[in-house]
């Protein structure tokens, strides 16, 4: 069931698994916390379980300091904790760091931070001298704040995952996408990794949409948010093409690659990726007229000032609530993928 929000689509991802309609709340020691960071995805995931977000003080003292203290008892519970580390990004993970603390010194059985989106990701390795891995640090500060596990969503790259020593699930934001897009009957597929880095999330993302063939763009970075697009490997002329990424932040490597597609003859051109990070000035250059559609999921909100005519924003609280339950059930995950 879609819901209009300005000139954005909001629709609930169409997975292969039922709604929890009772039981949730007759388990005492399942309990779910929402950070400041994204309400309305934590309402739907509670939604989905069939329970309520668990009572909870948020504030700031006159200096910016923030306030958390949990409003009921939770000795003993699984306590499930959602806050992307979207913008702004030092306040929403300090306030996760803190929900952490709070749970841990409640005597909390078990703490799962989710993340639907997990920030400083870009930093995963040394490129140059004198750098810091700053999703690694992220990695420490949530594990020594005192997270048993955690949860996560399209992950910048996967090797973060082993950036802990907590158990790490790795959820993907690709069947609510793919969903969409099949519901479309789209003809004359092509799946477009917009650098040579995305190429293996291109692939799979081909492969489940009917074996479409894949091209890549070859591109060179100059610097940071700067991208210098220079050709396309691979038959694009008179298709549909489908550019897939994890995340789009200022634009600018999605629309280059857009009008290099347009240049090499596709009909028409689809933007896919899991988080919304639209920094400026990417709403600009989206809406710019390159694209059909930009479909995006919620993991980040977005605020209506950022809607546009193409932008097409689906719902992954489905998928994050069935993630939830099945790690609460100790059940299987990677099911929900094939």
């Amino acid at each position: 069931m879609n819901a209009h929000l300005g000139s954005a689509v909001l629709s609930s991802a169409t997975l292969t698994v039922q709604p929890i309609a009772t039981g949730v709340n007759e388990n005492h020691r399942l309990r779910l916390f929402s950070g400041s960071a994204n309400l309305q995805l934590s309402q739907e995931v509670a939604r989905y379980l069939g329970m309520d977000l668990g009572p909870m003080i948020r504030k700031r003292f006159a200096d910016g300091e923030i306030y958390v203290q949990i409003q009921e008892s939770i000795r003993g519970c699984d306590v499930y904790l959602i806050q992307p580390s979207c913008q702004p990004v030092n306040d929403h993970l300090m306030e996760l760091l803190i929900m952490i603390d709070a749970c841990r010194r409640a005597s909390a059985r078990q703490i799962t931070a989710v993340l639907p989106y997990y920030g400083y990701a870009r930093a995963d390795r040394k490129t140059a001298g004198r750098e810091s891995i700053t999703a690694k640090l992220v990695a420490n500060l949530i594990t020594q704040a005192g997270a048993n596990r955690v949860l996560a969503m399209d992950l910048h790259a996967a090797q973060i995952q082993g950036y802990f020593d907590i158990p790490f699930d790795h959820v993907y934001g690709s069947p609510v996408l793919l969903d969409y897009l099949t519901s479309k009957a789209l003809h004359d597929i092509v799946v477009v990794s917009p650098d040579v880095g995305g190429v293996a999330r291109a692939r799979a993302f081909a492969k489940k949409l009917n074996d479409a063939p894949l091209a890549i763009i070859d591109k060179r970075r100059q610097a940071h948010n700067v991208a210098e697009v220079l050709n396309v490997i691979g038959d694009v002329k008179g298709k549909t093409a489908v550019l897939v990424d994890d995340m789009i932040d200022t634009g600018g490597t999605i629309t280059e690659g857009a009008k290099l597609l347009r240049e090499e003859g596709a009909s028409q051109v689809y933007a896919c990726a899991t988080h919304a990070v639209f920094s400026p000035p990417a709403v600009e250059r989206l809406s710019s007229g390159l694209f059909e559609e930009v479909i995006v999921t919620n993991t980040i909100p977005i605020p209506e000032s950022d809607h546009f005519p193409q932008l097409v924003m689906l719902s992954v609280a489905n998928l994050l609530g069935e993630a939830i339950w099945r790690i609460h059930e100790d059940t299987s995950l990677s099911s929900l993928f094939r």
